[in-house]
């Protein structure tokens, strides 16, 4: 039988759960690396959970999954959720940063980027140039969308806006139903960027402020912080895995660059 002392006082506790970098199947934040990682930050039962972002974006499905993964595991345990924004909570980083019930920035993070884009590139002429013959054979009409290689169709960029389009107003959405009346009455998914104060005063963030001290004001001085982060595959440790490393480690600056990080 287990007694509880009564001259205990119980410390609150506070779940910190590390957002860091892009959002990609396979490398990067995903639904299928992080659901252990949420699943134990959660099932201790804790005050708080506290999502410490700075993400660029990327994939919008696996946004779609991590934040509904928040959302489900908040709603499950009773268990408010608090973003802290440390560079950039952008495009599908900040989808994230939306899945929590209070957004904090530092004063010169970047936030928003609400919108989808694909790029990609055209090699038909530079294939022609070298006398390079494209042959490709499909049953269908459109399976050969977008070929890099072949010169752009208009019925295929009509056809990808309407796929992009449809991305984009699921995100503006997410976006509507998590912060509804705090946004102010503007267009605000044009793909637009905010820094700091600006996010706040668009109602895209709740106020500057920094993790340690914003709970320790919200749950008291003792209160004790558990970290949880993501552990690097065996692979990756030993250095046997440094093709795709580094490939993955140039997008992921690449896409830091756009924001100016």
């Amino acid at each position: 039988m287990k007694f509880k002392n009564p001259f205990r006082r119980d410390r609150k506790t506070v779940s910190v759960v590390r957002l860091n970098g892009m959002i990609a199947t396979g490398r990067g934040l995903n639904d299928a690396g992080l659901a252990p990682l949420l699943e134990k930050a959660f099932a201790k039962k804790p005050s708080a959970v506290a999502l410490v972002i700075n993400s660029p974006g990327g994939s919008p499905v696996q946004s779609s999954l991590i934040g509904a993964r928040i959302r489900r595991l908040a709603d499950e345990n009773n268990t408010p959720v608090y973003a802290f924004i440390e560079d950039v909570a952008a495009s599908g980083g900040y989808w994230l940063a939306v899945s929590a019930d209070e957004i904090y920035l530092d004063a010169s993070s970047v936030v928003g980027s609400i919108g989808v884009v694909s790029a990609g590139f055209g090699l038909d002429q530079l294939i022609n140039k070298h006398g390079i013959e494209r042959r490709v054979h499909t049953a269908g009409t459109s399976k050969s969308m977008l070929d890099p290689f072949q010169p752009q169709k208009d019925e295929d960029v009509v056809r990808l806006k309407g796929l992009l389009d449809g991305i984009h107003q699921t995100f503006k959405d997410h976006i509507t139903e998590r912060r509804g009346l705090k946004l102010v009455d503007r267009d605000l998914f044009t793909g637009e960027i905010w820094v700091g104060q600006k996010g706040i005063d668009d109602g895209l963030a709740d106020g500057i402020g920094h993790l340690v001290p914003t709970l320790k004001n919200k749950f008291g001085g003792k209160v004790r912080f558990r970290a949880y982060g993501q552990k690097k595959s065996i692979l990756s440790r030993f250095g046997m895995n440094m093709l795709g490393d580094l490939t993955h480690s140039i997008e992921e600056r690449a896409a830091f660059a756009r924001f100016g990080m």
